[in-house]
């Protein structure tokens, strides 16, 4: 795919694991900026669900079905998109997979399943985009870390934690890569944010884990949106190789 661009066309952000929750939030975010937004998910369903949901006409959504974990079968998304939208301006890499176990019950298979979809797939959107930002002149990526990633993460698992730290790492060199061609790759690092992963902790464990933090409550889905729209923003060109905390005060540096 080869960037096209005309001054007057709105950018065009993909948002991997869109069908809900955060990935949900921040295309909505993106849509509500401005954008134009392909919703990406491994559930066809509920890509196109939700893209119908932000623009019922869908002329400022599209749902592509795509296992981002694969290298063919992101980069068919992309061409997806660049097939009716001619350009990918913003990558948003949030897909993955949560898994609670204890660190010893850990089969390897499920290690590289969780390190598949939540590390392996920021590599490849990274190397698939980045390219294409570069050949344009202009890029926003945004890599979902979590605090999990910062502290380790007992309860989300090892191999959620490790592939959130991983991310925090290559979100710095492909920073470095792309420095100075008009694209900027930045890692978000959320925690405790109200999601359908958090809702099935149960009620209890959820306003256990409010008194723990801060500010007295979870995090909302477009708190996260609103901070990822801005560093998609033009006003976030100088951001770059850095992670954004939003925690509640739960992690402080």
């Amino acid at each position: 795919m080869t960037q096209s661009q005309t001054p007057d066309e709105p950018r065009v952000a993909v948002v991997t694991g869109a069908g809900q929750g955060l990935g949900k939030a921040i295309a909505a975010s993106l849509q509500d900026s401005g954008h134009r937004v392909a919703l990406v998910d491994l559930d066809a369903d509920a890509a196109k669900a939700a893209a119908h949901e932000l623009d019922p006409s869908e002329q400022a959504t599209m749902a592509v079905s795509a296992d981002v974990g694969d290298r063919e079968a992101f980069a068919h998304a992309l061409d997806e998109v660049g097939a009716r939208w001619r350009r990918v301006d913003v990558l948003v890499n949030n897909a993955a997979a949560s898994v609670m176990r204890s660190f010893w019950a850990i089969e390897p298979e499920e290690w590289d399943h969780v390190l598949g979809v939540n590390l392996r797939s920021v590599f490849l959107g990274c190397q698939l985009a980045g390219p294409l930002m570069r050949e344009g002149g202009w890029g926003r990526i945004i890599n979902l870390s979590s605090i999990a990633g910062q502290q380790g993460g007992a309860v989300m698992g090892a191999h959620y934690a490790a592939s959130k730290a991983g991310i925090l790492v290559l979100t710095k060199i492909v920073a470095q890569e792309l420095a100075g061609s008009g694209v900027t790759v930045n890692a978000l690092a959320p925690a405790a944010i109200d999601s359908p992963l958090l809702q099935g902790l149960g009620d209890d464990a959820i306003e256990s884990l409010a008194d723990k933090i801060p500010v007295g409550r979870v995090g909302r889905p477009e708190e996260v949106g609103a901070l990822a729209a801005f560093l998609a923003s033009e006003d976030a060109g100088y951001i770059t190789g850095a992670t954004l905390d939003i925690n509640g005060g739960l992690h402080m540096r």
